[in-house]
């Protein structure tokens, strides 16, 4: 929980008082591995924060093929923002890619905070911002590099995560063929 806390501190001021409310409104959930916190299909009716764990958003793309849009580490936020938001059915899963640890928020428990904290808006504001940011900045080289090149920045950008994702779902987010991963990682060592 301290690990919640400290994390909106980062984007806004809480009392004590804001703090425990925070607290007393999440609830506790652990996911295995290939677990699925959201589904395609389904209307969002939650937000993770992870404690510990790595979650991936993936979506089928016309062809039928699993694509990794990308992955969120511990000590952020989960959501399809955009379904939750406008309260309809989400295009993208959101899968555990290891055991993950879970602080959930209920869209009750979310909205309760929202008319109940003033500042609580505004941090969450700050941190859907910053969120985004990193996604295009996350997004946009790999538009144009090489897989090689795309391959190196993921591991400059992410280096805890390479040893921790499957080689299929790293393939997948960089755009590859798994045989082309593993001959650029062989090839690099």
């Amino acid at each position: 929980m301290e690990s919640l806390i400290n994390y909106l501190l980062q984007f806004g001021q809480l009392n004590q008082q804001q703090a425990d409310l925070i607290s007393r409104k999440t609830t506790f959930l652990e996911l295995k591995k290939d677990e699925y916190f959201s589904e395609a299909g389904k209307t969002p009716k939650r937000i993770a924060f992870i404690l510990e764990g790595i979650l991936r958003v993936c979506y089928y793309n016309s062809k039928g093929d699993e694509i990794t849009k990308y992955f969120i580490e511990e000590h952020n936020f989960a959501v399809d923002i955009n379904s939750y938001n406008q309260k309809i059915p989400s295009s993208e899963y959101v899968q555990a890619v290891s055991t993950c640890k879970l602080l959930i928020f209920t869209t009750e428990a979310w909205e309760e905070l929202s008319s109940t904290i003033i500042p609580w808006d505004g941090i969450i504001a700050k941190i859907t911002e910053r969120a985004l940011i990193e996604k295009v900045n996350k997004l946009s080289p790999m538009l144009s590099e090489d897989a090689t090149s795309k391959y190196l920045a993921f591991l400059e950008k992410f280096p805890a995560l390479a040893n921790k994702v499957p080689l299929s779902y790293l393939a997948s987010y960089l755009g590859i063929t798994q045989s082309s991963l593993s001959r650029i990682r062989r090839s690099i060592r």
